[in-house]
């Protein structure tokens, strides 16, 4: 029997079929042991994980911060010594001390002993800065992981929870298991694939350049993390957005003065919305807003508001300069997974587990319209007047703003539909399943072009 929240009790299934993959990346974990403790290899991301959010420049707690090696130098309101030689600085004493009232992190459970170690071997060996530029921030100074190389071939398909079209149309990104697999439009034939990439592949945009790949990721419950990857080479440029659970979805801010000016909007299960400059790799500001996972953002036309999902039973409106909340409606009375703007901005859809689509104004806000669907839905796409809308009753809808009716059904799905793509140009519409499926559709009539199983 199918469960509402079938996607994502998945992921743990999708974890243990692929265990073997994974058993290759400890194959050589003696050989760490001989080697010295790095800041930016070792340290750096225990330090961002698990301290940084209460030692950062927004909340420094007890007057010190470790967001920035040179920062974590400097003593806090006790005057202690953070660093010192060997063992005997403030840092290592808080972090080890059986006290919970002044063991860090606080309130939360103590750093695993192998996390203790390497700071505590990091201290000994000198406690020695092994970057470029000791001010950066730690997200910047680690250098982007390695991940183990996705299987040559796949015991089981994965489903899809991320598509996105090249920016010619010619072919089709689809999300994998550490990987990306791009399949060609014209013959449904895998093409190649993009490796070094997150567990789970949740998010897949193309930034202004064409030829840069954001990619949210992450392994559930565990990491997540947005990279930056040239598609034509697969190399990662950079990481950013880095937390505790995985990046469910990217949206660029449409500019239309300078298409160098690219702000994401990043979506986590973490609870948090991050706007991060894409240029300069670098986050701009933190919307707090929701109790629960962000499943989805959508940017206004005009890119001066922004809407999000969550599991918290909300859609919410935010001032897209300042993060200020314009708006948040409740009316899905269920977790809800997808959510975008209708033309001029006063307007919204949303999607959820209440298997209806909701039509909403900003201000009120105030329901005008709601369209029985199937099943559970998931992430919109689309703009003007044409939106596509995946759902678990294994059909993919063509929604018609102008009527608010379901023009078309694109059905032979044999599994819930979790994920959709449009390309414009080439009026081309790809929705891909759970069961790993991608039907490949005439996004006007609704035509089957092609149909296949992306699993390599």
């Amino acid at each position: 029997m199918k469960q509402l929240m079938k996607p994502w009790i998945v992921w743990h299934w999708l974890r243990a079929s692929f265990a073997v993959v994974l058993l290759a990346s400890f194959s050589n974990a003696d050989d760490t042991k001989s080697k010295p403790i790095s800041f930016i290899n070792d340290v750096a991301s225990i330090l961002l994980d698990h301290c940084v959010a209460c030692h950062g420049p927004k909340k420094a707690e007890g007057g010190y911060r470790l967001d920035n090696f040179d920062e974590m130098l400097k003593p806090g309101d006790s005057g202690a010594s953070p660093v010192a030689t060997g063992l005997s600085g403030e840092l290592i004493r808080r972090i080890t001390c059986v006290d919970t009232a002044e063991r860090m992190p606080a309130e939360t459970d103590a750093l695993a002993a192998g996390q203790v170690e390497v700071l505590k071997r990091w201290l000994t060996e000198g406690a020695k800065f092994d970057g470029e530029k000791s001010d950066l921030t730690l997200n910047l100074v680690i250098p982007p992981r390695t991940f183990p190389d996705p299987p040559s071939a796949y015991p089981l398909p994965v489903q899809i929870a991320a598509m996105a079209f090249s920016p010619d149309g010619s072919m089709l990104l689809v999300g994998g298991y550490h990987e990306i697999t791009v399949w060609s439009i014209s013959d449904a034939k895998l093409s190649r694939r993009i490796k070094n990439v997150g567990q789970r592949v949740f998010s897949i945009v193309f930034l202004t350049d064409k030829k840069t790949i954001a990619v949210g990721c992450g392994e559930p419950g565990k990491n997540g993390e947005v990279r930056f990857v040239d598609f034509e080479s697969g190399e990662v440029k950079g990481v950013v957005a880095r937390c505790n659970d995985a990046v469910l979805d990217i949206a660029i801010r449409p500019s239309t003065e300078d298409l160098a000016v690219q702000e994401l909007a990043i979506a986590s299960a973490d609870g948090l919305i991050r706007i991060v400059d894409a240029q300069k790799m670098a986050e701009l500001r933190t919307i707090s807003s929701h109790a629960d996972w962000v499943t989805a953002v959508a940017w206004s036309a005009d890119g001066t508001r922004l809407a999000s999902a969550s599991r918290d039973k909300s859609a919410k409106v935010f001032v897209a300069n300042t993060g200020e909340l314009l708006s948040s409606y409740a009316g899905h009375a269920a977790a809800v997974r997808g959510v975008a703007f209708l033309p001029g901005g006063k307007q919204v859809y949303s999607t959820g587990a209440d298997k209806k689509l909701h039509r909403w104004e900003v201000d009120g806000p105030k329901k005008v319209m709601e369209l029985s669907l199937g099943g559970e839905a998931f992430r919109i796409v689309g703009g003007e007047n044409v939106y596509f809308v995946p759902s678990a009753d294994n059909q993919l809808r063509r929604i018609d703003s102008v009527s608010n009716k379901a023009t078309h059904s694109l059905d032979g799905y044999q599994d819930w539909v979790l994920s959709t793509a449009l390309h414009l140009g080439s009026n081309r519409v790809a929705g891909g399943s759970m069961n790993g499926e991608v039907r490949l559709w005439n996004a006007t009539d609704g035509t089957l072009i092609h149909h296949w199983v992306a699993k390599p």
